[in-house]
């Protein structure tokens, strides 16, 4: 006996307290401990599932990047188009460099046909038969030097089949694929072992349908891949005096600043050409995805935040209730620091657990959706990718202090309250017969401080002012509700309070104005989200539908099925335009070009889009600002807001880079050095990192070759179209088979666009969804606790004269005001999250903005659904405590 009472003994007071006093409260009410722990299990899961998922997704994109650009100390590439042939063995013979390997690089389409497989009996016809978006999958394909590949991209060597010939790796009919393109075929390993000779496929390059064989593999992971001899390579695309990129092996003790000068001295060096580092290319992967990763955590931390509300209004009810115990326990000896102790570390308990449980469940989402979806949520940036799940113990620890930080956060209010409350009026039932006046300079500071940070810049590409002002915003928010019930009840007609029932309603509204805030926190923070996200994705989604209006003026466009180089998207002759507007049927026809343009090593490429600007056919963009029409030397360029943002431009500026990356063009074509200065800026959705547009007109005086990579088609009515046949004969030269063409309407482009939209906004549709059930668990809750805890105020009334109908409508009136004051407090808040999202966050994540859009009818539909879930909850929390015995309720009072 000794023994155990000394060990009681040494124990801490607080300890022992948690495991009877706390674990008494527990076991009365398990499913009010039950819901704030489930909204930080949630909170932690979906965040941590989504940081899990995109981590792990990078890594597995960026291993493929790593095998397939290989490991060279140095890369060259151009700004535009592709390096001079010329210069190669020049590089290859530098002091220094101990090895230099070409590359060139296309993309084809491997067309959804039985051609490519067992069954070849479609031919050529199937093969062509591409109506629509573009049908089959997009490959990647490689041509280099197989003798030189070992030591720079050894996940590139070309592995022959078994029995198959070494010339292969020469031949100008083989390739080599890596697993996903070998899956991609539904063609197995079994398969290829017993044909040595190789499989043959067919693709289409440029709109022409081509045969070769598959004479073995590569190891590279990543999207379909396909690996080929650089002379093969060169034949297919007729393309023989330039290269696409020099990867550079360095001899030892040799500085890269010696080669850099030593490269630049070259004849055959051009200003426009570009050195690179292996690292620029996982940072460009990193930058391209971040802002989506980032924001996507963001919105899945949204459940935990809304948890911790959700954790302050269960334990302020809790310490409400116990607030006797707590006065008890002081006038035994429990200092006021010591009861806020206890309600911290109940929280802190409360928190561990729900961490705990939250970095579980989320491991196994995770693991769920990589197995099941792969490794893309919907932004389109890891689509394809099949990663292993990346659990990192870090990342875990992170997340698992995030829901912990979250639960004290929540607490920290109701363990100040343990902390003062009186113990001597608390012990008599006076503690908490009124509220003090509530104080607003706290809540005016906050919105302050929010308003403020909200015109922060951004800290490395990420709005991480603007998102700490969405939080200032929302407990500034909290904070006012006192005030705001107060304002509320003053402007409350007079003959409101001459009735028995309203009267009690507003008296005890306006004494227990804390109370209030208790009951409707967690739904005002949850409402308050869901409304900005509401408001958010509805202004996204309509500026989107007048952009897609915009940038497709026409009904029907027409492209070659197959991608070209690294640089152009599939061409179509240079007269391909006036050929197809001389048809039968078609009213006008104009051609468009679209290519990639690399300015800076450290960013992403960036799209150049070729067409009519000008005259009375010129086709308009979404402008934000101009175009100017200011006469000037210089050729006009429209940029895109992201250009705009990324280089630091405005309307009327000079633009001399741009005429660096075009100075190869015109030196080529002997015509004088261009310069270019900035006509306007325009919205756009697609290109995160940018575009420049530019009349067709001008760019044939650049030098372009007058090739198509689009050509779009009015058709005199829609009736009159010409067949695809008759397309594609008009298109078809003097000893050429017709080539394979996409016809695509602009309405199925749109229907495709909203999709690919909708579907990127999936898991804020579901985050969304699960804050407004914690919110409204929260609320249920709150209501049920407040009510229940009420009972004797309920008996007294039943002494007084009250009916158990009468009870029932005070509580539902109650039920109603609180709710409609946290509905109206959650929409205002909402709505001043959604300007800093729309306003703020998108501009500074992806580089666009868009105009404010309000859906009523859906707000108004969220707002009425909240409002019923808070009566009907009061409604039927006051049954049970109404429907306890009167003088069992008020005994305690004999």
């Amino acid at each position: 006996m000794n023994d155990r009472a000394q060990s009681v003994s040494s124990r801490s007071p607080l300890f022992l307290l948690l495991t009877s006093f706390s674990w008494q409260e527990l076991r009365q009410h398990p499913w009010r401990t039950a819901t704030a722990l489930l909204a930080i299990m949630l909170g932690v899961a979906l965040g941590f599932a989504v940081h899990v998922i995109n981590q792990s997704a990078l890594d597995e994109f960026s291993r493929a990047v790593r095998s397939v650009g290989g490991q060279p100390d140095m890369q060259l590439h151009a700004m535009q188009g592709g390096l001079p042939l010329a210069l190669y063995p020049q590089v290859a013979h530098t002091r220094g460099v101990s090895a230099a390997i070409p590359w060139v690089e296309t993309a084809v389409l491997l067309p959804a046909t039985p051609a490519n497989g067992a069954d070849q009996s479609s031919g050529d016809a199937g093969a062509r038969n591409t109506q629509g978006a573009t049908q089959g999958t997009t490959l990647r394909v490689l041509g280099s030097d197989a003798l030189k590949l070992a030591p720079v991209a050894p996940a590139l060597m070309p592995r022959l089949f078994e029995g198959g010939s070494r010339l292969d790796l020469f031949a100008p009919d083989a390739v080599f694929l890596n697993a996903a393109a070998m899956r991609a075929l539904q063609l197995s390993p079994e398969q290829a072992r017993n044909t040595p000779m190789g499989i043959p496929i067919q693709w289409l390059l440029n709109g022409q349908l081509q045969t070769l064989r598959i004479a073995g593999t590569v190891t590279a992971g990543g999207a379909p891949l396909a690996v080929m001899d650089i002379a093969a390579l060169q034949q297919k695309l007729q393309r023989f005096e330039q290269i696409d990129r020099i990867d550079i092996l360095l001899t030892d003790n040799t500085s890269r600043s010696q080669v850099t000068t030593a490269l630049h001295a070259l004849p055959a060096w051009q200003s426009q050409i570009l050195i690179q580092q292996p690292s620029d290319d996982q940072q460009r992967v990193g930058e391209m995805s971040r802002a989506y990763r980032v924001n996507l955590t963001v919105l899945a931390l949204v459940a935990l935040f809304t948890g911790a509300f959700l954790v302050f209004s269960v334990l302020a009810l809790s310490v409400a209730q116990r607030a006797p115990q707590f006065a008890l326990l002081a006038v035994l000896g429990a200092t006021p620091r010591q009861r806020m102790a206890l309600v911290l570390l109940e929280a802190l308990v409360l928190g561990l657990i729900g961490s705990v449980a939250g970095i579980a469940l989320g491991s196994l989402l995770a693991w769920l959706s990589l197995q099941m979806l792969g490794g893309d949520l919907g932004g389109g940036f890891f689509a394809g990718v099949q990663p292993a799940l990346q659990w990192s113990p870090l990342a875990a620890l992170v997340f698992g202090l995030l829901g912990i930080a979250a639960t004290l956060a929540g607490a920290w209010w109701p363990a100040r309250s343990a902390m003062d409350l009186p113990p001597a009026a608390t012990l008599k039932d006076l503690g908490s017969s009124h509220d003090t006046a509530p104080r607003i300079w706290p809540a005016l500071a906050l919105l302050a401080a929010s308003v403020a940070l909200a015109f922060m810049p951004p800290v490395a590409g990420i709005p991480l002012a603007a998102y700490i002002a969405v939080g200032l915003l929302l407990l500034g928010g909290m904070a006012a509700l006192p005030w705001l019930l107060g304002v509320a009840l003053g402007l409350m007609p007079g003959r409101l309070s001459q009735q028995p029932l309203s009267m009690l309603a507003l008296e005890r509204a306006r004494r227990m104005r804390r109370s209030t805030t208790v009951a409707v926190g967690g739904v005002v923070a949850s409402l308050s989200l869901a409304v900005a996200l509401t408001v958010m994705v509805t202004s996204f989604r309509g500026s989107m539908m007048e952009w897609l209006d915009a940038v497709l003026p026409a009904p029907i466009y027409v492209r070659a099925a197959g991608g070209s180089s690294r640089a152009d998207a599939a061409l179509l002759p240079a007269d391909a335009a006036r050929r197809l507007a001389s048809l039968p049927g078609i009213a006008r026809a104009q051609a468009m070009r679209s290519s990639t343009l690399l300015l800076s090593p450290e960013r992403p490429a960036i799209s150049i889009l070729v067409r009519p600007l000008q005259g009375q056919e010129a086709q308009q963009l979404p402008w934000v600002q101009g175009p100017i029409s200011a006469s000037r030397n210089g050729i006009p360029v429209h940029i895109s807001e992201a250009v705009a943002q990324l280089y630091d431009l405005h309307p009327g500026d000079d633009w001399p880079l741009l005429s660096k990356a075009f100075s190869l063009q015109t030196q080529t074509h002997h015509s004088q050095a261009a310069s270019f200065y900035i006509a306007g800026i325009w919205r756009d959705y697609v290109r995160q990192f940018g575009a420049i547009a530019l009349d067709w007109q001008d760019y044939l005086a650049l030098g372009g070759d007058g090739q198509a990579s689009e050509i779009a088609i009015w058709p005199v009515n829609p009736q009159s179209l010409p067949t695809q046949q008759d397309m594609e004969r008009a298109l078809t030269g003097p000893g050429q088979s017709p080539p394979a063409l996409e016809f695509v309407s602009s309405q199925a482009l749109r229907d495709r666009s909203l999709r690919i939209f909708d579907r990127s906004f999936a898991v804020t549709y579901w985050l969304q969804a699960v804050a407004i059930g914690i919110g409204l668990f929260g609320i249920a809750a709150s209501f049920s606790a407040q009510v229940l805890a009420r009972r004797k105020e309920f008996g007294l009334l039943a002494h007084l004269g009250l009916t158990r109908r009468n009870v029932l409508t005070v509580v539902a009136a109650e039920g109603l005001a609180w709710t409609a004051l946290g509905t109206l407090a959650g929409t205002l808040l909402g709505l001043g999250v959604a300007v800093i999202l729309v306003h703020v966050v998108n501009p500074q994540s992806f580089h666009w903005t868009m105009e404010l859009r309000l859906p009523l009818l859906r707000l108004l539909s969220l707002a009425a659904a909240v409002v019923l879930a808070g009566v009907v909850t009061a409604w039927l929390a006051g049954r049970k405590a109404a429907s306890a015995d009167a003088v069992l309720a008020v005994k305690e009072d004999w």
